[in-house]
C-alpha cells in the first residue's frame, strides 16, 4: 500500500486537515488559513470525527490544472486505501461545493488569486500592507471571492472587503440586506482574527458613505453596477427525480445498468456484492455505494466511475460526486429509500451513533473526570493530552485580569475569557491559549480578547496553539479542564468585581450532554416554556434548589447537575417530569408548554435547516450547512425546519408578503418532493417572537431576547 509521509498523522485526531497539491506533492496548509482557497490550485481535505470515521474531500479550483487535479485524485484514493477504504469521498468544485463541505467553514470560504505556480504560499502573516478587494456572496452559504480592485468589481446587491492590511472596510451594497451584511461581517471577523491574529480594525461603509481611505485605493467613485441576480440555486422541487444503476467490471470494462428508473427506492436493491450509481444528476449530484464484498478493483474505481458516468450523461462538469463505502451512507443518500435502516440505529438515549467500518470501537461517555486516568479515552475523544496540565484563566477588561481559580469551569456569557493550558509532550513544555467570547460580550471585549490573545502569544515567543472558542461551541479538551465539572455558563457578565448585572432571584440552568458527550450547564429564562423533556434542569429561588429530570434525561446530566447545585447552594429537592410540585411551577411564572418531542433522543437523521426566499426573483431553498444554530435564522425570510417527524414553517419578522403567503406551499412542495416520500407529515407555521418550545427545543439555550438586539451594531458600534 502507498503510504505518504503526509498521512502519518491522518485521522489521529478529530477535526479538519487541510492539504494543497504543490508540485505533485502534497503540502499542509497552516490551521488558521484553513478556509483560503487559491483558484489556481487543488487541494485534499480530510475530517474526523470521535467516533472516529472520516470524510476525504478533494477541491478543485476553477483554474486548476489537469495535473494538480490528477494529482488530488491519487491522493485522495491513497488517503482512502490508508484509512482502510472506509471514508466517505467527495469531489468539490470551486462554486459548487457540497454542503458537507461548506458545514466546515462557519464564516464561510475565501477564493484568492493565483496559486501555487504564481508563487503564492499559505503563511499567516501580519503584514499591514496587504491590498485586496473580496466579493462576499450568499446568504447560508457564504464564498468571498477576490476580485479586481476597481469600482468596476462592486454591484449594488452585495457586500464588498476592501482589505488594507491594518484596516478591513465592509462596503454594503445600497441594496443588500441586514442579513448578508451580518453574513459578511463574519467573515471580516475570521480575517481579523486568525489571517492577521487580531491586529486589524472592522469599519462598516455604507454604500454612499465612502471615507477617504477608500477613496485613496480605488479612486474617485466611477458609478456602481445594478445587484447581480443569482442564477446557481436549485430549486427543491427538482429533489424526486433519482435513478439508481448498477456498475460492474465484471466483463473487463465498466458497465452500468438500470436497478430503478425513479425515487423512492428499497434498501434490498443494494447487493453487498456490487457497487451502485445514483443517479441525481438534475440537482448536480451523483452517489456511488460500495457495497463491502464488492470486488477490489471495483470499489477503488469507485470515483472514477462516477467521473465517468458523468461524461457519458453528459452532466455539467461542476456536478458533485460523493462515494460512500456500506455503513457511511449520508442523510442525502439515505433520504431517497423510503426503508431506510441503519445497523445500529439509536435504541436509546445513551447509546451514541457512529457511522463507518469503525463504529466497532466502543463508545465510552464523556465524563471528564475519568480522562485524567484514561489515556486511551483522551485519545478517542481527541485530547492532546489526559487533560491533568497547568490552568491559568484570566478575564479580558482592558487587560487581562486573573480568575480566582476556585470558580475555574464558570463563564459569564456577557464576557470574555483567555485561558491558558501548559503540558509536557516529549520532554518539552507545550501551551494552547484558548479565547472564549460570551455570545453576550461588547464589541470592544471581542477585539480585547483577540489583542489580548496576541500580547499573551508574543510574550511566550509565539509557540502557542490558539483556539478561538465561541460560547455553545466548546472543544472536548477544553471542557476536561476542570476536575470532572460540566461548564457553567451564567447569563450576562457577573464575573467581574461588583458585576455588571445583578443576578436574578429565580435562576434556570439547561444542563444537555452534546453530541460530543461534553456536558454543559447554561442559565436560560426562568420560565417553564424553556423546559426540555429530553433534559436536566437546575431551578434555584429564594426559598428552594429543584433539579428536574425530564424523562429523556441521562445520568451524566444528572452528575453534572450536583455541580451546578453545590454552586448554587441550598437544599436540593428531585422532581421527576409529570410529578412537579405546585412550588416548582409558581416558581416558573406557572405551568406553559415546553418541548416533548423524544425525536430528540432517538434520531439518527439529524434535524435540518433551510432558508426559503424569493429575492432572487423567483423561490428558492437553500439548506444551512453544519450544526446550525439560532442565528441562522434570517429575519428577512421564510425558514424550514425538517425534524423527520414534522416539518417547522418560520416566518422572520421582516419576510415579504409572497413568501408570507408562499409559506405553506414551500412546505408543501418540500414534503412532497422527497425522494422517500414522506407525505402526509405535520406542518406547522410560526412566526418569529412568537416561537413554540416544540421548535425552540432544537436549539440549546434559545435566546428569547436576541431579536431585541442589533447584532450588526454590537459589531461595528453605532457608526
Amino acid at each position: 500500500m502507498v503510504s505518504h509521509k503526509e498521512f502519518a498523522e491522518a485521522g489521529k485526531q478529530p477535526g479538519l486537515q487541510v492539504w494543497r497539491i504543490e508540485n505533485m506533492d502534497l503540502k499542509p496548509v497552516p490551521k488558521a488559513l484553513h478556509g483560503n482557497f487559491y483558484t489556481g490550485d487543488a487541494y485534499l481535505l480530510l475530517y474526523t470525527t470521535s467516533a472516529p470515521s472520516y470524510c476525504i474531500h478533494m477541491w478543485l479550483g476553477e483554474e486548476c490544472s489537469q495535473d494538480e487535479s490528477g494529482a488530488a485524485a491519487i491522493f485522495a484514493t491513497q488517503l482512502d486505501d490508508f484509512l482502510g477504504g472506509g471514508p466517505v469521498q467527495f469531489r468539490e468544485v470551486q462554486n459548487f461545493e457540497s454542503n458537507t463541505f461548506m458545514g466546515y467553514f462557519k464564516s464561510g470560504i475565501k477564493y484568492k488569486k493565483g496559486g501555487v505556480a504564481s508563487g503564492f504560499k499559505h503563511v499567516v502573516t501580519n503584514d499591514a500592507n496587504v491590498k485586496r478587494l473580496l466579493h462576499v456572496k450568499g446568504r447560508r452559504i457564504i464564498r468571498a471571492t477576490e476580485v479586481d480592485m476597481t469600482w468596476a468589481s462592486f454591484n449594488k446587491g452585495d457586500c464588498f472587503l476592501i482589505d488594507l492590511g491594518k484596516d478591513i472596510y465592509q462596503w454594503c451594497g445600497s441594496e443588500c440586506n441586514r442579513f448578508e451584511k451580518l453574513k459578511a461581517s463574519e467573515v471580516a471577523i475570521d480575517i481579523r482574527d486568525n489571517e492577521r491574529n487580531g491586529r486589524a480594525k472592522l469599519h462598516r461603509v455604507e454604500e454612499g458613505e465612502e471615507p477617504q481611505a477608500i477613496i485613496e485605493v480605488l479612486g474617485p467613485i466611477t458609478g456602481i453596477a445594478p445587484s447581480i441576480p443569482d442564477d446557481d440555486k436549485v430549486e427543491v422541487s427538482n429533489r424526486k427525480k433519482g435513478a439508481l444503476y448498477m456498475i460492474s467490471d465484471a466483463s473487463g470494462s465498466m458497465k452500468v445498468s438500470v436497478v430503478a428508473s425513479s425515487s423512492p427506492f428499497k434498501q434490498a436493491m443494494l447487493s453487498q456484492e456490487d457497487c451502485y450509481i445514483l443517479d441525481n444528476g438534475v440537482d448536480k449530484n451523483i452517489f456511488v455505494w460500495k457495497g463491502p464484498k464488492a470486488n477490489l478493483s471495483e470499489r477503488k474505481a469507485a470515483m472514477a466511475a462516477g467521473q465517468e458516468f458523468i461524461k457519458e450523461k453528459g452532466y455539467s462538469n461542476k456536478t458533485q460526486i460523493q462515494v460512500l463505502p456500506a455503513g457511511s451512507e449520508t442523510t442525502l443518500f439515505k433520504q431517497f429509500f423510503s426503508d431506510w435502516r441503519d445497523k445500529d440505529e439509536t435504541t436509546g438515549p445513551t447509546k451514541a451513533y457512529t457511522i463507518g467500518r469503525i463504529a466497532k470501537v466502543d463508545q465510552v461517555p464523556f465524563d471528564a473526570s475519568t480522562l485524567h486516568t484514561n489515556k486511551a479515552m483522551a485519545a478517542q475523544h481527541g485530547m492532546v493530552d489526559d487533560g491533568t496540565g497547568k490552568v491559568q484563566i484570566w478575564r479580558v477588561e482592558d487587560d487581562k485580569v486573573p480568575v480566582d481559580p476556585s470558580s475555574y469551569g464558570h463563564f459569564y456569557g456577557g464576557d470574555c475569557y483567555l485561558i491558558l493550558y501548559s503540558y509536557r509532550l516529549g520532554g518539552r513544555e507545550q501551551h494552547i491559549i484558548y479565547t472564549w467570547q460570551g455570545l453576550k460580550c461588547t464589541k470592544d471585549e471581542l477585539a480585547a480578547s483577540a489583542f489580548l490573545t496576541v500580547k499573551l502569544d508574543d510574550s511566550m515567543g509565539g509557540s502557542p496553539v490558539q483556539v478561538r472558542v465561541t460560547q455553545g461551541q466548546e472543544p472536548p479538551h477544553l471542557m476536561s479542564l476542570f476536575q470532572g465539572k460540566p461548564m457553567i455558563i451564567h447569563s450576562g457578565g457577573t464575573s467581574r468585581k461588583g458585576g455588571q448585572t445583578q443576578a436574578a432571584s429565580t435562576r434556570l440552568f439547561h444542563i444537555r450532554q452534546s453530541s460530543n458527550r461534553a456536558t454543559r450547564a447554561v442559565e436560560v429564562d426562568a420560565s417553564s416554556s424553556n423546559l426540555n423533556t429530553n433534559d436536566v434542569f437546575v431551578l434555584k429561588t429564594s426559598s428552594a434548589l429543584f433539579v428536574w429530570r425530564g424523562q429523556g434525561a441521562t445520568d451524566e446530566e444528572m452528575d453534572a447537575a450536583k455541580h451546578v447545585t453545590s454552586f448554587l447552594g441550598g437544599s436540593v429537592t428531585q422532581v421527576s417530569e409529570s410529578k412537579e410540585p405546585a412550588e416548582f411551577w409558581s416558581a416558573l411564572g406557572g405551568k406553559q408548554d415546553y418541548q416533548t418531542s423524544k425525536s430528540l433522543r432517538n434520531m439518527v437523521k439529524p434535524p435540518r435547516l433551510f432558508g426559503c426566499s424569493n429575492k432572487t426573483g423567483r423561490l428558492t431553498v437553500e439548506e444551512v450547512p453544519g450544526d446550525f444554530t439560532q442565528s441562522d435564522l434570517a429575519t428577512d425570510d421564510v425558514m424550514l425546519l425538517d425534524t423527520w417527524d414534522q416539518i417547522f414553517i418560520w416566518i422572520g419578522s421582516d419576510a415579504n408578503a409572497e413568501e408570507r403567503s408562499g409559506a405553506p406551499k414551500i412546505a408543501k412542495d418540500y414534503v412532497d418532493s422527497d425522494p422517500s416520500g414522506r407525505s402526509g407529515l405535520p406542518i406547522t407555521t410560526i412566526k418569529q417572537g412568537a416561537e413554540p418550545p416544540t421548535f425552540t427545543g432544537w436549539f440549546q439555550a434559545w435566546d428569547a431576547k436576541m431579536w431585541d438586539t442589533d447584532r450588526l451594531a454590537k459589531i461595528f458600534g453605532h457608526s
